[in-house]
C-alpha cells in the first residue's frame, strides 16, 4: 500500500469526498463506495468506518461482503479513465503499467491482457420494486427508474433518462429456469392470471426487472421473491 487516508465530515462525504473502489481483482467485479472515518491500527493497516456503499450504480452488483485480500483503490484523481473506442468493448487489449516516474520499458513495469465491457454505460438497477393485486387474479408490478446522468439534483423535477429510450426487461425466474421474459416501455407490468397459468408455476418464483440501454443492454436485475 502507498499513500495515506484521512477522515472527513458527513457534509464532505455528501459533496463527493473519500471515494474508493474495492474488488476481487476481476475485470468488472468492483464496488465504488465512500467512507468518513479512518484509523491507522498498524503499519499500512487502516480501519475504515461510516461507509456509504454501492455508489456509481455498483449497488446492483456488489456482494454482501468482500473476501479477505480484496483490492482497495482510492479514487483521488490519480486514477484516470481509460479512453476506449466503442468497438473495443469486450476485446482483449494489452496494457503495461507501473510507476509514472519511470519509462514504460522499465523492468518494474508489468504486463496484463484485459477485456472491458464498458460498465460505465451500464444502466443502474431500478429501485422500489413492488407488487399489488390487479383485481382480476393477477399481480401488478411497479418500480422507479434511475439514471446515470445528472441524477443528483433534487429540485429540478424528473431526472433525465440518460438513454435513447425508456425500456425495461422483465423476467419470471423459478430457480435457474427463466419462465418468461418481456420488454416494457413503462415502469410497470401486469402478470395476469392467464399468463401465470400459461407458465405453469408451482412453488416459489421471482420476478426480476432490469433497465435496458441500447448501447450496453440490460443492467443489473432487481428481484422480488413470491
Amino acid at each position: 500500500m502507498r499513500g495515506a487516508l484521512s477522515a472527513v465530515s458527513l457534509p464532505q462525504i455528501l459533496a463527493g469526498a473519500n471515494v474508493a473502489a474495492i474488488g476481487d481483482g476481476q475485470t468488472d467485479a468492483w464496488e465504488v463506495f465512500q467512507f468518513a472515518d479512518v484509523a491507522l491500527v498498524a503499519p499500512n493497516v487502516f480501519d475504515i468506518g461510516m461507509r456509504l456503499r454501492g455508489q456509481a450504480g455498483s449497488d446492483g452488483v456488489m456482494p454482501t461482503d468482500w473476501p479477505v485480500g480484496s483490492r482497495f483503490v482510492l479514487l483521488n484523481g490519480a486514477v484516470t479513465q481509460i479512453d476506449l473506442a466503442a468497438n473495443t468493448r469486450g476485446v482483449e487489449q494489452h496494457y503495461r503499467y507501473g510507476s509514472a516516474q519511470r519509462a514504460i520499458d522499465d523492468p518494474t513495469y508489468r504486463h496484463a491482457v484485459r477485456a472491458f465491457d464498458g460498465v460505465g454505460l451500464r444502466p443502474y438497477s431500478v429501485c422500489h420494486l413492488g407488487v399489488k393485486s390487479d383485481g382480476a387474479g393477477g399481480m401488478a408490478f411497479d418500480w422507479i427508474r434511475r439514471t446515470r446522468v445528472d441524477g443528483d439534483p433534487w429540485a429540478v423535477g424528473e431526472p433525465p433518462l440518460g438513454e435513447t429510450s425508456e425500456l425495461y426487461q422483465v423476467r419470471v425466474r423459478q430457480g435457474t429456469l427463466i419462465r418468461r421474459t418481456v420488454s416494457v416501455t413503462l415502469p410497470g407490468w401486469v402478470y395476469s392470471a392467464g399468463l401465470r397459468a400459461a407458465d405453469a408455476l408451482v412453488g416459489p418464483y421471482t420476478v426480476e426487472v432490469a433497465q435496458v440501454s441500447d448501447r450496453f443492454g440490460p443492467g443489473p436485475y432487481l428481484g422480488l421473491a413470491l
